[in-house]
Parts: C-alpha cells; structure tokens; sequence
C-alpha cells in the first residue's frame, strides 16, 4: 500500500472527530464512540493488529481515563471546599479589588497563574485548577475552558518540571543508536530553541484569550474590546517569557514555566494594583447579568455566593488552598528530592495485558487528584468548616465527575488503540507514524511549516505534549538530516506544535469542561480553539522555516515572508479593534 494511502487511511479517525464533534457539534460523548469504532477497524482489518494488543490497548486507555477522572474529582473536590467554606467569595473580592475589569483577571489567572501550575504538574493540571477558579469568580463556564484551553501552549513544552523535553523528546531521540554524545546536553540545547519560538508566538497569546472573550462572551460580540487592552497584554506576555527564555537556556528544561509563572505574577500583579497600563475604572469590561447569557455558555457547576461562618476571612487564609497546592505540586515534582520518589514508589501495574506489548500502570500518590483531595481535607480544617457543608462539596463532585466519565471512556481508549497500532500482520508502521510518513512526502524543503502541525496533531491524539514528542521526535529528527537541515531545530519545532496541540486536544477539553459541568460542547470550544493554535503553528512553523535555511536562502526566504505578514496582520487588526472599540464608546456616550 502506498505512503500516501497509508497517510490517508491514518487520518480517517481523526477526520471523524473533525465531522461529527467539530463540525456538527455532536458531543463528546456521542463521537468518539464512532472515532474509537474507526481506530479499532483499521488497526484490526487493515494494519491487522492482533486482538489481544486492541483489546489491551482500549484496557490501557480506560485505566488512563480513570486517572483523568480522579484528578477532575479532585479539583472539582478543592472549589467546591472553597466555596461551601466562604473562600471562593474572599478570592473574588480580591480579584475586583486589583480590578473588577475581566480581561485583567483572565490575563492574570489564566495566562500567569496557569503557567505556573502547568510548569508545576502539566497533565492539564492548570485547567483543572484555574478553569473552576475563573467560574467561582463569576466567569461563564465555556469563558473559562476556552481560556484555559488557549493558554496550554506556551508553558506546556516545560511543564511538570520539564517532562515534555526531558522525557518525551529524550526518550523518542534515544532510540536511534547513530545519534551519540550527551542526549542531556542535547535535549538542553533543543529546549533553548523551544523556549525562544515560544516567546515569538507565545507573545499574542493573551492577547488572543481577552480578544476571544470579549468576542464570544460579551455583549457586543466585539474583538475590539478585547484588543483595547493589547497594551497590557502584551506587557503580561513580556512579563513571563523573557524570564522563561533566560531560564530555559542557562538553568535547563525543569524550570522556564514555573519561574516564568511566577516571575509574571508577581511582576503583572504589582504593576496592576499600581495601575500600570490599565484601563481606566469606569472603562472596566464585565459580562452581562447571567439571566442574559446564552445557556450554552453554563456549566452544571453552581457557584454560591457563601460567607465564611464568621462573616469574613482573610484574603491569606482564602488564598491559603491554591498556595499550598502549587507547593505539594513543585515539592512533589523536584527530583533532588525524597518525595518524589515516595510518591512514585506505589506502582498499581498491569503488564503485558491479555499476552500483548501492552501495558498500563498509575500512581496514586503521584497523580495530581490526590493533591487536591489532600488540600480539600487540609481546607476543612483550615477554614473551620462544618460537617454537613464539607459533605456537600464530596456529594457535588462526586455528581459532576460522574457525568465526565462517558466521554472520557471512549476518547482515551481511541487514543491508545491508534498509537499502539504497530506491530501487526501488515507490517505498517502505527498510525502517527504513517500519517507522518504521509505528510513528509508530499512537503519536501517545506517540511518546516508541516512540523508543528504534526507536533499539534500528535498532542491532539494523544492529549500530550510528551507522547507527541515520544512519537515524532526521532521522525521529525531524521526529516531535517533528510532535506539537509539543522534536525534540532526541526525537534524543536515539534516540541512546539506538540505544545500547542494541547488547545485542540478532545481528552483536554472533555476534562477541563467536565471541571465546571460543562458537557456536550467540546466540539463547540474547540471550534474556538482552533484559530489560535493555526496561529500558533503557522507563525512557529515560519519562523523554523527562516531559521534552518538562512544559510542558503538569506534572510528574504518564504519563512521570513510569512512570519512578517502574521505580524503586520496583527498590527492592522490590534489598530483596527482600537478604531472599533473607540467608535463603540463613542456610540455608548451619544446614548447617555
């Protein structure tokens, strides 16, 4: 069977996934039952896959899908805690004491708060911590994913400590004996390269989450008021990746998200209570009363505005929940030390399933749910709460966790019959490999705009940066010798789209929906979604492009041509949106 065949037949579950839950927004829990039917043909009847390795890969994928579930229960678990506790009602008060205007607190929740926790534990950690953390603080449910969805991008080749890079591309790499020398060094050294293409498309991405908001979610239905703020945004942009940069290329992989999180936060926060490059008090963008949204737009979750017992509790004490959180994470994730390995020492394992390859295993202690479940019992105590409110918080999450698991049992399942697909009768190699495969000889020198895409598709799969890397690294690597390129680079722009990938990714937004009860839209978000990812893989993918083939093409090659063309687009249309936001101020003035 030909390449191109090959290619195509890959693509085909991904193409329902695009039909049904994309474009004729059927829900998750309808389409990727037909997606896991269509892996499961192919790999049977056409790659003839043994039995026994689909069935122990669908087994493999609802043990994952079990993890998934349990760290949605526990973050589901902590805002409810906060929230029957009185926290969540100090937190949102902070919130508009900093600034009532919700692109301001979307930049610094979604974009700086998220960094951090995705450079702390990754696995879609930060959506489940900052997405029911925006809805407790008065956002619309789909606000809220889709924030959270657009900002896994660009801290998310660093997250959990470095894993994406350290494992995901160290380990793909590995497997190819003719490449020698330190594989630490050189991971370190693809890592430098990652974090600088991130900083050039990563700039706009706040940006892209207020304009997207404002957009979908207000009551003009105007990008304009979202780019009013491109000031700031730009500033909050600035504000974590310069420091991420430098920390990627002297420190190494462990650390560019978390302290490129950290150092934003700290930085956006001050200069926003100073106010630094914000907008005026009486020009603060709100969403409409919510009798007036769009039901579409809410979750099951039911936000209570709930006093603490005492009338009122400090704003430390409120926060309390969320710090220690983001301390067990990076304590827990830090292998020069003990807990680490504590954790991680409790193995539940099933190998070599029904006498295949194919194995699966967790860690309980390990996994981020147990974190939260630990800080909603530490919470409990914290926040002097009574019995009968605490019993509440478990009943609610057990409830919205439940109504998760439909989806998920389906969508993990099909990601992992489609990467265990190797091995079988036919002798093809597994589906990412041949669609790859498929991608490469059709785009020749041009491989460099295809490679995030690849990266991005990978990540959509499998719902992670650090499996795209495993699958497609070492490929992407043999790519760039093959059109005689720097193939770092080329690594590099697959760790990229990889990390973008994320915004698109169905298990990523089944789980951060199921967070705030938001179920039967994913294909709605990631409709949303996808612009910004195009974005961001184009414009990385352009930018690769210049790089490998400055030496023998200049300065003036089609990469080049490209990039500037994004950058202008995005100069006209911030200049435009200035036009349109000041023409709707205008209009609003005439009316009073």
């Amino acid at each position: 069977m030909s390449t191109g065949m090959l290619g195509l037949l890959s693509l085909l579950p991904i193409l329902v996934v695009g039909i049904f839950l994309v474009g004729l927004r059927w829900p998750a829990s309808k389409a990727m039952p037909i997606s896991y039917i269509t892996a499961i043909a192919l790999a049977l009847f056409v790659w003839k896959v043994p039995g026994a390795t689909v069935a122990a890969a669908s087994v493999n994928g609802l043990v994952v899908a079990g993890t998934l579930l349990y760290i949605i229960f526990g973050a589901i678990l902590l805002l409810n805690t906060l929230q029957e506790s009185g926290g969540i009602k100090t937190i949102r008060q902070g919130f508009t004491d900093i600034s009532a205007d919700r692109r301001i607190q979307v930049i610094i929740i979604a974009w700086l708060f998220g960094s951090f926790i995705e450079g702390a534990s990754g696995f879609g950690t930060p959506a489940a911590v900052a997405v029911p953390l925006m809805v407790g603080l008065g956002f619309p449910a789909m606000a809220a994913v889709i924030a959270g969805m657009v900002i896994q991008s660009t801290p998310v080749s660093f997250g959990a400590v470095g894993t994406p890079m350290l494992v995901g591309v160290q380990t793909g790499l590995s497997a190819d004996t003719s490449i020698t020398g330190d594989f630490l060094a050189l991971v370190t050294a693809i890592g430098g390269q990652v974090a600088i293409l991130h900083m050039i498309a990563g700039t706009l991405i706040p940006l892209f989450v207020v304009a997207l908001m404002t957009r979908y979610f207000g009551k003009n239905k105007s990008f304009a008021e979202g780019l009013k703020v491109w000031k700031f945004a730009l500033f909050s942009a600035f504000a974590m990746t310069i420091p991420y940069v430098i920390t990627a290329n002297t420190l190494g992989p462990e650390f560019p998200s978390m302290i490129g999180g950290l150092t934003g936060l700290a930085i956006v926060v001050f200069a926003a209570k100073k106010g630094f490059l914000m907008p005026p008090k009486e020009e603060a963008w709100d969403f409409e009363a919510k009798s007036k949204w769009d039901p579409e737009w809410s979750g099951s979750l039911e936000i209570k505005d709930i006093s603490h017992k005492s009338g009122s509790m400090s704003m430390m004490m409120a926060w309390a929940p969320y710090v220690l959180v983001g301390l067990f994470l990076v304590l827990s994730r830090l292998k020069t030390l003990p807990i680490m390995g504590w954790l991680q020492s409790w193995v539940v394992a099933f190998p070599n399933m029904f006498g295949s390859e194919v194995s699966a295993s967790f860690q309980p202690l390990y996994l981020p749910g147990t974190i939260f479940i630990l800080v909603s019992l530490i919470t409990y105590f914290l926040h002097g709460m009574n019995g009968s409110a605490y019993k509440s918080a478990w009943s609610q999450s057990a409830k919205t966790t439940l109504a998760a698991s439909t989806a998920l049992i389906f969508t993990v399942p099909m990601v992992q019959v489609f990467i265990n697909s190797g091995g079988g009768a036919a002798g093809f190699d597994k589906m990412p490999i041949e669609l790859a495969n498929g991608a490469a000889a059709i785009a020749g020198e041009f491989w460099p705009f295809f490679a995030t895409f690849i990266g991005g598709i990978g990540a959509f799969i499998a719902g992670s940066n650090t499996v795209s890397n495993m699958m497609f690294s070492l490929f992407q690597y043999d790519v760039g010798s093959k059109i005689g390129v720097n193939p770092t680079w080329i690594v590099a722009l697959q760790a990229v789209g990889g990390a973008a990938g994320n915004m698109i990714c169905v298990h990523n937004v089944v789980a951060a929906s199921a967070v705030v009860g938001l179920f039967g839209k994913e294909g709605l978000v990631i409709r949303k979604t996808i612009f910004p990812f195009t974005y961001y893989a184009l414009l990385s993918g352009a930018v690769g492009y210049s790089i490998v083939w400055y030496s023998q093409k200049g300065i003036f090659n089609l990469g080049s041509y490209v990039a500037v063309a994004i950058a202008m687009a995005a100069i006209y249309i911030v200049a435009t949106g200035q036009k349109r936001a000041a023409e709707l101020s205008d209009s609003k003035t005439m009316k009073l």
